[in-house]
């Protein structure tokens, strides 16, 4: 019985990868065929956003309709408005720091460029604030529900390991960003993917998860929003 269900665990995160990559490398090129427009727009990124709450809803009907589990494996705790508080600020500026620390360390090692990709995206979002918070409710939201609470407890479970657990999820989140076509874009992700799978497995609270994934890239793209976009390169 355990071997089954070990078996359905690793079809279900194989295709939460899958389908994850297929979005974030095909979509554009789709939408690009369907509608004849050969640039990124505002109305084709969001149909973008979309397509990854279609991923999420595709994998929960997997749980309840193949593993026929919870979607979540790991029960949330519950906890104190202050800890969520100074939960949530701790973690964003770990992630930011540590961030920080990477990026600047890439850049001297490698005179690394913004990724094009994120500066195509940071031109469009300009002004767009509904874009901008949609976004980033849908990165928060989507990918903590499927790296960390989807695929990291399951990992943990086949391998009884969590630290396979951890190490797994943070590789595929750093993976999926490579998108962005820059060294930098796929360690940072892997780095903030070891924190947040860390914190999961220590406090097992996925809203927590979310809601800094949501701060970190809301103030990130605020901060582009504001500032020239020629000198986002030294964020």
């Amino acid at each position: 019985m355990a071997m089954q269900l070990n078996g359905k665990y690793a079809v279900g995160i194989l295709l939460t990868f899958i389908l994850l990559a297929a979005v974030m490398l095909y979509i554009f090129p789709v939408l690009y065929m369907m509608t004849g427009i050969k640039q990124m727009t505002a109305f084709s990124f969001s149909l973008s956003r979309i397509a990854l709450w279609f991923v999420l809803l595709v994998i929960f009907l997997y749980t309840h309709c193949v593993e026929k589990g919870h979607f979540l494996l790991k029960k949330e705790k519950n906890y104190t408005l202050a800890f969520f508080i100074k939960t949530i600020v701790g973690l964003y500026f770990i992630c930011i720091m540590g961030g920080a620390f990477l990026g600047a360390a890439i850049q001297v090692f490698t005179e690394e460029k913004m990724s094009s990709k994120l500066f195509e995206i940071s031109s469009l979002l300009k002004n767009n604030y509904f874009l901008i918070i949609f976004t980033c409710f849908t990165a928060g939201a989507v990918e903590e529900l499927l790296m960390r609470g989807y695929i990291q407890p399951r990992i943990e479970k086949m391998y009884n390991s969590p630290l396979s657990g951890i190490l797994v999820s943070a590789i595929l989140f750093g993976i999926l960003h490579s998108t962005y076509g820059t060294i930098g874009q796929v360690i940072i992700p892997f780095f903030i993917g070891v924190v947040f799978a860390i914190f999961y497995k220590l406090y097992s609270n996925i809203k927590i998860l979310m809601i800094c994934h949501f701060m970190i890239d809301f103030i990130s793209l605020m901060m582009m929003n504001m500032l020239d976009i020629k000198h986002l390169s030294v964020l």
